[in-house]
């Protein structure tokens, strides 16, 4: 199939290398040049523009760091995907962790511009895409989502249909709010263990082989123990995200506790210089308020 990809951040660039070994003709576009060229020397074609993606292709992905990244993508005045394809049946697939509000806009110019739209934001990290164990939630028409299936495979195998609208964005905001949830009370763990001696290594081969060892758990055990916060996903873009299902829970009327106090803990973090390291940053907000780490 020939598809484009647009939007070359850690994630962007791991989805186009899916889809390139998977055998489908990528093209590539990103805001600021440059990202595209190891994507290049792997045989993807660069675009100039946004909406020179139909030119090449009949299915178009996006993943964009954030509402307003998609909003400029889609329906941006100068070469707006949504626009440019408007009436030639194409089909916009939007990886990226968005509003609801902002992608139901999108979905109502894809309407209008007979543009056939699919949310499909992903959980997992750059490392779990080039591994092949992506999940991929999609929430659309049914027939959109039958078309693509096999392509949204292509990037990741765990594919899981939630219905039309933007049910999708829901349920990605939802699991963020318990990854970052976990990071925290991992992150608190980690402090009340190391306050009393505990050796690290100790407590972790414990909480690895407990009924709370998730694989989120396990993943961030080998990173704790070399004390390394090289960003798979960074606080500040977790923190973004706590955003959004917060605004979702105050346009339905629920509370959400925990997740306001979090989102307050990854704000900190940003605050005091940790906003591109990972997430699990938290441990080190901790350590400083403990005395264990300078500030």
């Amino acid at each position: 199939m020939n598809v484009s990809v647009l939007g070359l951040g850690q994630m962007g660039s791991a989805i186009a290398e899916r889809l390139i070994v998977a055998g489908h003709q990528v093209s590539v576009w990103n805001r600021s040049k440059g990202r595209a060229d190891g994507l290049v020397a792997k045989g993807a074609i660069e675009l100039d523009a946004p909406g020179e993606a139909w030119v090449r292709s009949e299915v178009c992905i996006t993943m964009v760091a954030d509402s307003r990244a998609l909003a400029d993508v889609a329906l941006g005045p100068d070469g707006g995907i949504v626009h440019a394809a408007s009436g030639k049946g194409r089909t916009l697939i939007d990886m990226s962790t968005v509003s609801a509000a902002v992608s139901r806009e999108v979905a109502d110019a894809a309407a209008a511009g007979g543009v056939q739209y699919l949310r499909a934001p992903v959980s997992g990290n750059p490392g779990v895409v080039r591994a092949g164990n992506l999940t991929i939630i999609a929430s659309g028409e049914d027939a959109v989502f039958s078309a693509v299936e096999n392509l949204l495979r292509d990037i990741g195998p765990h594919v899981f249909y939630a219905g039309e609208g933007e049910a999708a964005r829901i349920i990605k905001l939802a699991l963020n709010l318990m990854v970052a949830g976990t990071a925290e009370l991992l992150s608190e763990c980690v402090a009340l263990a190391e306050g009393h001696g505990v050796q690290r290594d100790k407590l972790l081969e414990v909480v690895g082989a407990s009924a709370v060892a998730s694989p989120l758990v396990k993943y961030k055990i080998g990173p704790l123990l070399a004390d390394d916060y090289t960003s798979t996903f960074s606080s500040r873009l977790m923190r973004k995200d706590l955003d959004l299902a917060l605004e979702s829970a105050a346009a339905a009327g629920v509370p959400l506790p925990v997740t306001g106090v979090v989102q307050q803990l990854l704000q900190a973090c940003i605050s005091t210089g940790l906003g591109e390291l990972d997430f699990m940053a938290l441990l080190i907000r901790l350590q400083r308020e403990a005395g264990r780490l300078p500030a």
